[in-house]
């Protein structure tokens, strides 16, 4: 099922949610404009590489921004228009909302620190690999887990293909974001047997930054006015 929309209007125009697919987009035609050669190389360094980080802490004589900067930079990069369209897809509505939740400052701060979990996750279930690991996803993966606590009774409309008939059908979020979970982990686990060294989807990217971004969800929820309104009053009665 592909998501098409949700029910939960912004109560703000989402400026930094925009940002972000602008700066992805940005760094994508950089990307786009490099030689087949030179755009190897830019993603050798600056993806995520589990080989790396693992060979450093292995005692080889690599320069730390080498090893740990690529947790950050991978985040902004991207492997194809299918990849980078479908991530800024997800971006674009669940975003607004998850960023009228925290508020512009603490949305940023909260992205990029799911893509870093996300990223942790991902060298953690494949530390031996060669493979650069590119891509939003494990910061979009925070987005969604963050909207599916935030907003449990929002409903979502959906596309499903049923052979040669599209079908639009409008669902709870919960459905719709729990299933997506339960695959990326039925193929996180399912990476384990089978090897993905020839490339593929960094399937614990998704479930690190799904589950991080539910944690982290707490760490960024600004306090209810509400709570320090009502714990002033009483202060004042004492």
């Amino acid at each position: 099922m592909f998501p098409l929309k949700d029910n939960v209007p912004s109560r703000s125009f989402p400026v930094m949610t925009v940002g972000l697919i602008v700066v992805n987009c940005l760094v994508f035609f950089a990307e786009v404009a490099m030689g087949s050669r030179a755009l190897e190389g830019f993603v050798t360094r600056n993806g995520l590489v589990p080989q790396v980080v693992t060979g450093y802490f292995s005692g080889e004589g690599l320069p730390v921004w080498r090893v740990f900067l690529p947790f950050l930079t991978s985040i902004f990069l991207h492997g194809g228009w299918i990849h980078l369209l479908g991530n800024m897809w997800y971006l674009w509505i669940f975003g607004d909302n998850v960023e009228d939740r925290l508020g512009r400052v603490r949305f940023l701060g909260f992205y990029v620190l799911c893509g870093l979990v996300g990223n942790l996750a991902h060298y953690l279930a494949n530390s031996g690999s060669a493979m650069p690991a590119i891509g939003a996803s494990g910061a979009i993966a925070g987005v969604l887990g963050a909207y599916a606590v935030s907003y449990p009774r929002a409903r979502v409309t959906v596309l499903i293909p049923l052979f040669i008939v599209m079908e639009f059908i409008e669902l709870p979020a919960m459905l719709v974001l729990g299933f997506w979970f339960v695959l990326q982990f039925l193929n996180g686990a399912a990476s384990f047997v089978v090897s993905s060294e020839t490339g593929g989807v960094a399937w614990w990217a998704h479930i690190g930054g799904f589950v991080g971004g539910i944690g982290l969800l707490f760490l960024f929820r600004p306090r209810p006015r509400t709570w320090r309104r009502v714990s002033e009053d009483a202060g004042t009665q004492h």
